[in-house]
């Protein structure tokens, strides 16, 4: 027995000292493929980009440190340090970490982390609430070491299930159990070693489910972008340019660009052709300012129209719905046995919802910029709140008719301040653990180091979205008459004057006469030359 263990454990060794021979050479193989441009600058292209990801995803797999029995995410982090050793420092800058932006004053940062809220879940109430927590790219939520597998990891693997079971399996000493925690250690050391570069899997496993789920927030963002037909998104589609989300969300040390709190990208409108390294880029960037071919009449829209307006007919068209109302008032009802009651449009913790789907956007003059409310901010309860709103101006250069998602609901504000509430939701004394509104608002408000009076009501709130994804190709884009016709797209926006919108009474009614009178002195003179005719001469 213990020479057919022996000849095994051998068996063993040389089998995977093959592998790792088979997978350097194949990373030699792959380095020494030339990349387009390479001479020059990075080429960005999508087949450079995955010639390149499969150069890094070969070259994890034979890393020795990748190869030991991990027993916490923080391990994992430690091996993926000890080569990266900056990524660590620059990651923890980022919005994707502090989930902080600059805000007005220095006491008053934006962000999911800072006094911003949405009309959604509200607040992360300076992420302590736990379900928030699930997007967060830590292992341990805001502590502990980044998950740089959240970003990098080309393999779905549940890690923290993962590290409860395997000690357990182990504990329980019999052989079944332990060839369990075998496979999953096998499997797991599998994930970790297939490393890569971020494709839309990994950035749409927080963005797609942005609100509490798929396609919940944007309406433009939904799993069916991950792997999406050419008629869905012509850039993300196998059949169009199969771009990933960095192809135009750029990185420089971590830090993504994209995000709508800083500087837009409509400030400096760089193309490519001026700087193939420019941190943020438009549709212009590639399409430049005259995208359509020479001399065509739609070339003279881009300075006042953004290519999205055109371009993404609808959103929410891939097949999944969209949330368009959130009713908190609502929330806290149970059916008459005193369960929880769950479908579709109701939830007892979340309260009323709708949903769309192939829903045309609505359009506002648009710079790139927000104006975004606070948990500071004083608010007027009589009308409509606006939880955030579009900047820009038809005078401003820089701004565009641009497509967006508009979301309306109703959430809490304090009656006697006048200022949005946000309630603790998740985890500990969260408003879905007790269904004690009052109690919410204490531990909530508490988590943002600000008052609540005691008082509260609910107000109906807006926001909005830019709709920038699914773009459709050229030949499903807009026709004209979509705008220019008396009960178009864009009949919301006045101030100037647009062909085949607009209508003047006066003109009409003076109009008919006109061409009736026309219309008679026409036929009168057709009349005339035929009887002259006739006449002897």
């Amino acid at each position: 027995m213990e020479m057919k263990k022996t000849e095994t454990e051998a068996t063993l060794v040389v089998s995977r000292k093959l592998k790792y021979a088979v997978v350097a050479a194949a990373v030699l193989f792959l380095a020494a493929l030339p990349v387009v441009g390479s001479e020059e600058k990075a080429s960005k292209s999508p087949a450079d980009w995955m010639i390149k990801n499969e150069r890094i995803k070969l070259a994890h797999s034979t890393y020795p440190i990748l190869q030991q029995d991990f027993k916490s995410g923080d391990e994992i982090t430690k091996a993926c340090l000890s080569c990266h050793t900056h990524a660590d420092g620059d990651f923890r800058k980022t919005i994707h970490w502090t989930w902080l932006a600059p805000g007005p004053d220095k006491d008053t940062p934006m962000g999911k982390s800072g006094y911003s809220i949405n009309n959604f879940c509200i607040s992360t109430n300076n992420m302590n609430s736990e379900s928030c927590l699930a997007c967060h790219t830590g292992w341990k939520g805001k502590t502990g070491e980044v998950n740089c597998l959240a970003c990098h990891g080309q393999i779905n693997f549940n890690f923290s299930e993962a590290f409860e079971d395997i000690p357990y399996f182990l504990s329980m000493g019999d052989e079944e159990s332990k060839g369990m925690a075998t496979d999953l250690m096998a499997d797991m050391k599998d994930a970790v070693q297939s490393v890569g570069l971020p494709e839309r899997k990994n950035c749409g496993e927080c963005h797609f489910k942005g609100g509490g789920g798929n396609g919940v927030k944007h309406g433009d963002l939904d799993l069916s972008l991950t792997d999406p037909p050419r008629e869905l998104d012509v850039h993300m589609s196998k059949d169009g340019g199969n771009f990933t989300c960095t192809r135009c969300h750029t990185t420089s040390m971590h830090a993504v660009a994209g995000r709508a709190y800083t500087s837009p990208a409509s400030t400096t409108r760089k193309s490519l052709i001026e700087d193939d390294m420019t941190p943020k880029i438009t549709c212009e960037s590639c399409h430049s300012a005259t995208p359509h071919k020479q001399n065509a009449k739609l070339n003279d829209h881009t300075d006042k129209v953004a290519c999205q307006s055109c371009h993404i007919p609808t959103f929410a068209r891939g097949g999944y719905p969209t949330k368009m109302w959130w009713d908190w008032s609502k929330a806290g009802k149970k059916d008459k046995d005193g369960n929880k009651i769950k479908t579709e449009d109701y939830l007892t913790l979340k309260g009323e919802m709708r949903w769309a789907k192939d829903v045309k956007p609505e359009y506002f003059w648009y710079d790139g910029r927000f104006k975004i409310l606070t948990l500071k901010d004083t608010i007027d309860p009589s009308g409509i709140v606006k939880v955030n709103e579009p900047l820009g101006d038809m005078n401003d250069k820089n701004s565009r008719i641009a497509p967006f998602k508009v979301f309306f609901g109703k959430q809490p504000y304090d009656k006697k301040t006048n200022t949005m509430l946000a309630p603790l939701l998740s985890g500990e004394g969260g408003y879905w653990e007790t269904l004690d509104w009052k109690s919410a608002f204490e531990r909530g408000m508490a988590d943002m180091d600000l008052p609540f009076s005691g008082e509260w009501d609910f107000v109906k709130t807006s926001s909005v979205f830019p709709t920038t994804h699914m773009v459709a190709p050229a030949e499903n884009a807009l026709s004209c008459v979509e705008c220019h016709s008396r009960n178009g797209r864009l009949t919301k926006l006045t101030g100037f004057y647009m062909p085949g919108t607009g209508r003047s009474d006066m003109v009409s009614y003076a109009g008919w006469p006109l061409v009736i009178l026309t219309f008679l002195g026409v036929l009168g003179h057709g009349i005339l030359r035929v009887v002259s005719k006739r006449r002897p001469s």
